[in-house]
């Protein structure tokens, strides 16, 4: 990588700089749920070709599109730059002016930025192509349904999207970083994470008899509370095992039992051995503790994304591309987080690493992915794409 190269990627993308925010504005404004980023992709795959590029259109929603190659039959390895396009089922209360126009749906992990950044990348690079033959080709991936499990990543990989690749590279907001500071790490920098519904049904009945009934509440109660300390004594506390619930739900009346409940959660875990192990520890707690309770249990245990695992030698040349692009001071070291990524399945074909992207305005309120209240500093887009573009050029 020639600090010319780079110095001159950096020039193209401040000149994109505008425009990736107009276009990030605009994805914002119109989110699209997993598997339904249809205009999400229509928009990117035209500016695209706009810029002279050939996008592959994958099944259902989504491309790729492969910049500096000498043709078709180029079978050089490339280095992949992926982004999610998906949104959240979260309503938005930033009252930002491009807000979500979209009834209960939002960009609330920062998709947009993602995606924004990636197709900043790609233009620049190709730009750059054009002036001076790039090192190798690089390959961008669009990829919808990160937000679900099991996610698009495995659709993809599916699709052959990792053939011919080198290593692949990513960037994730992170609102906890100031903008212009990116966090890296060797080896696993997420974790495993599964989704966990349990439905429990019973007989009912009248609060005033609950002998005479099979307790559903009663037994929604004891699961959500004692399988999160099952969990911590039947499997090593060194695993980071966590399972916590984001729905429970059963009947209406105050003074009638319902006969049907439902609880869902998330069961996370920074090793993939005890996630592996989880399963029948789970099933078992799951029917030993409704067992007093008259009721029955019906678990369904989905495993999701196991941990991103960054390679040393692409971790290495984040960090070159972070102290090149944002500073020698810019690249942090960050901690292994129990949130999951389907990234993380790219990484069980090919090499490669996520670094987490600063999105925090200076001196602001610190807030959180997955809230309804999250903004982005929208500098961090170009930062993002000088960032990915300049890893593409020295990766190998």
């Amino acid at each position: 990588m020639s600090t010319a190269s780079v110095r001159r990627l950096g020039e193209l993308v401040d000149e994109l700089a505008d425009e990736l925010v107009a276009f990030r504005r605009d994805v914002h404004a119109h989110p699209e749920l997993a598997r339904a980023e249809v205009r999400t992709t229509t928009l990117v795959a035209d500016r695209l070709r706009a810029e002279g590029l050939v996008p592959r259109m994958l099944t259902g929603t989504g491309l790729t599109c492969d910049v500096g190659t000498t043709g078709e039959g180029d079978t050089r390895p490339r280095v992949g730059l992926r982004a999610d396009l998906d949104a959240l089922p979260v309503p938005e209360a930033t009252g930002l002016p491009f807000a979500s126009t979209v009834p209960g749906v939002s960009h609330a992990c920062g998709h947009d930025v993602h995606t924004a950044a990636v197709l900043g990348a790609g233009i620049a690079l190709a730009r750059l192509h054009r002036e001076a033959p790039l090192p190798h080709p690089v390959r961008l991936v669009f990829q919808p349904a990160e937000e679900v499990q099991p996610g698009g990543a495995l659709d993809l990989l599916q699709q052959g999207v990792t053939e011919r690749l080198a290593r692949i590279f990513t960037v994730h907001c992170e609102p906890k970083l100031d903008v212009g500071l990116v966090g890296t790490r060797i080896g696993p920098i997420t974790s495993a994470s599964d989704s966990v519904t349990i439905r429990v049904a019973g007989a009912g009945g009248h609060t005033s008899r609950p002998h005479l009934t099979g307790d559903v509440v009663a037994a929604l109660a004891q699961l959500a509370t004692q399988l999160p300390v099952i969990l911590g004594r039947r499997l090593d506390p060194r695993s980071g095992i966590n399972l916590t619930w984001g729905t429970i739900r059963a009947g209406e009346a105050h003074n009638a039992i319902p006969t049907r409940g439902l609880l869902k959660g998330t069961l996370r875990s920074l090793d993939a051995r005890a996630a592996e192990l989880a399963g029948p520890v789970l099933a078992d707690a799951v029917e030993h503790v409704v067992a007093p309770f008259g009721v029955t249990a019906e678990l369904t245990h989905v495993r999701g994304v196991p941990p991103v695992v960054n390679d040393e030698a692409s971790t290495r040349a984040l960090d070159r591309a972070v102290r090149e692009t944002c500073g020698q001071r810019a690249a942090v070291l960050t901690e292994q987080s129990l949130g999951g990524e389907d990234f993380a399945w790219y990484l069980t074909k090919v090499p490669g690493a996520l670094a987490r992207l600063g999105t925090r305005t200076p001196g602001s309120r610190p807030g959180d992915l997955h809230q309804a209240d999250f903004v982005a500093d929208e500098r961090a887009i170009a930062l993002g794409a000088r960032l990915l573009g300049t890893v593409a050029l020295d990766a190998t």
